[in-house]
């Protein structure tokens, strides 16, 4: 019994590490640099940089793994959603812009006394108004993102569905609450 409790406590591992040094460091950040590179130019169907053989050719535990391919999946899911809504929001205010000026020129006699620099005061807080709303597009994008295949093709549908329900409301906010109190 005493030997055998002597051969558990030899072959237990020692319940304290080493504090991790500058060089360890160092390899570990090249190693999730280079996994991050090699995750962007794998094609689809290729194996995932998650794999067995991508730990074990980095030296890393399947839990250190999984930690810096979700860091590093959502550091490149967020860049793929800043490049594709950031230059649509351009064309969305492009959009609103459009139809501020459609009501004003088609009314212009009715808003021509609105027109003063507390009324632009005013349609510059919309306007900030309306591009928080377009933020939105953020939140969709990261319900949504990770459980679906195609959302490249959804991520259209959302801005044209979002841009379409702004107009909407603009159309109904200068109809119903600023047109009929212009004097």
């Amino acid at each position: 019994m005493e030997r055998e409790l002597g051969r558990i406590l030899v072959q237990r591992p020692a319940l304290h590490r080493r504090a991790p040094t500058d060089e360890s460091w160092t390899r570990h950040f090249r190693d999730t640099r280079r996994m991050d590179k090699q995750d962007s130019q794998r094609s689809p169907g290729s194996p995932a940089a998650g794999s067995a053989d991508a730990r074990k050719a980095t030296g890393q535990s399947e839990a250190s793994s999984i930690t810096v391919s979700a860091a590093g999946s959502s550091r490149k899911g967020l860049r793929d959603a800043a490049r594709f809504w950031e230059p649509r929001r351009l064309l969305y205010n492009l959009a609103l812009f459009g139809v501020v000026l459609d009501w004003v020129t088609k009314t212009w006699p009715h808003f021509r006394p609105a027109m003063t620099l507390e009324s632009l005061g005013i349609m510059m807080v919309l306007a900030l108004l309306a591009n928080l709303c377009y933020c939105a597009g953020y939140l969709t994008e990261i319900l949504i993102q990770n459980s679906t295949s195609s959302w490249n093709r959804q991520r259209w549908a959302v801005w044209v569905v979002g841009t379409l329900l702004a107009i909407l409301f603009e159309n109904y906010w200068i109809a119903d609450e600023i047109y009929p109190f212009v004097r």
